[in-house]
């Protein structure tokens, strides 16, 4: 009889156990499938419960491209949390699977237990500043978890189809656009809200390009509450927003007027370039033995100039 110890991996334990947890999963989704129009009225339930909640659905960023900014909307992290409870039969799970000092990778992996549809996605986020220098370790987990929310969002954005989803998030996009308080209101609230998180009314104009709150329409509320939801995912940043793209705008005119105020120089210095060269100044001269008047010309005229005088 072999009385050996028998020695157990702690790997092939735990993979022993996601699979057998796993396969309960998958068994469940089978004997229980999920009813689509029962889904479709649970996000919309969950979503429109009040406006704040509606508001915090969506993300609303400007990126540079082509053909200047451009206007980048979607579904947030909390939208996606809806999504997947209402969606059920649904595995999802986020880790940090990467640190090399200068960035941090959040890794999100999503199981539609009933398709058999998988994604994984990886999510990148910067973990030092303009200088260079890394993140507090604070900071860096704070990042972590904003990057692994995200990650998170996209895998189950990415396995949810979007054709299934659009009416129900179009109506919770109709919420969250503020039928029940009026324009006014909703512009005081942003401009206060912004203020809090040191965005100021000026750097809000320059963001949506106008000159005063009055200009600030239904549109342009939604888009700043979505950056609102985007900055507090950690999808972007308030020096992102606004600090940086206003002190690019700042350099790029004063470049330009730089360039203006150079090239008029050039001009004016051309102009009376030419004006020397083809002026001619001459005094009147008298022969003392006839009384003729004469033209004489000054230093420095060309020689055929003084020719076409003396003639």
């Amino acid at each position: 009889m072999n009385n050996g110890i028998i020695e157990v991996q702690q790997a092939e334990i735990v993979q022993a156990m996601d699979k057998a947890a796993i396969d309960v999963q998958i068994a469940t989704a089978k004997a229980y499938p999920r009813h689509l129009p029962t889904v479709l009225n649970n996000i919309q339930t969950y979503a429109t419960m009040d406006e704040e909640t509606a508001e915090d659905c969506f993300y609303a960023l400007r990126r540079a491209g082509q053909n200047g900014q451009q206007l980048i909307e979607g579904l947030s992290v909390r939208m996606a949390e809806i999504i997947a409870s209402a969606w059920g039969n649904m595995r999802v799970q986020t880790r940090i699977i990467a640190n090399d000092g200068k960035t941090i990778t959040a890794q999100g992996v999503c199981i539609d237990l009933e398709t058999n549809v998988a994604v994984s996605v990886e999510v990148q986020r910067r973990i030092t500043d303009r200088q260079g220098r890394a993140f507090s370790e604070d900071m860096q987990v704070v990042t972590g978890n904003a990057a692994s929310a995200i990650a998170f969002r996209n895998a189950v954005l990415k396995v949810v189809p979007k054709a299934v989803t659009k009416k129900v998030v179009n109506e919770v996009k109709q919420v969250a656009m503020g039928k029940s308080l009026t324009l006014e209101t909703s512009r005081q609230n942003l401009v206060a809200y912004y203020a809090k998180i040191g965005v100021t009314e000026e750097m809000l104009f320059g963001y949506l390009g106008i000159t005063k709150r009055d200009e600030i329409d239904t549109d342009m509320v939604f888009e700043l509450r979505g950056l609102a939801n985007a900055i507090k995912e950690g999808t972007t940043t308030v020096q992102e927003a606004f600090v940086k793209p206003a002190q690019e705008k700042k350099e790029a005119e004063a470049a330009k007027q730089k360039a203006i105020e150079a090239k008029q120089k050039a001009m004016e210095a051309q102009a009376r370039s030419s004006r020397a060269t083809k002026k001619v100044e001459t005094t009147e001269v008298v022969d003392e033995e006839t009384g003729e008047v004469k033209q004489a010309t000054q230093p420095g005229m060309f020689d055929h100039e003084q020719e076409e005088v003396k003639q």
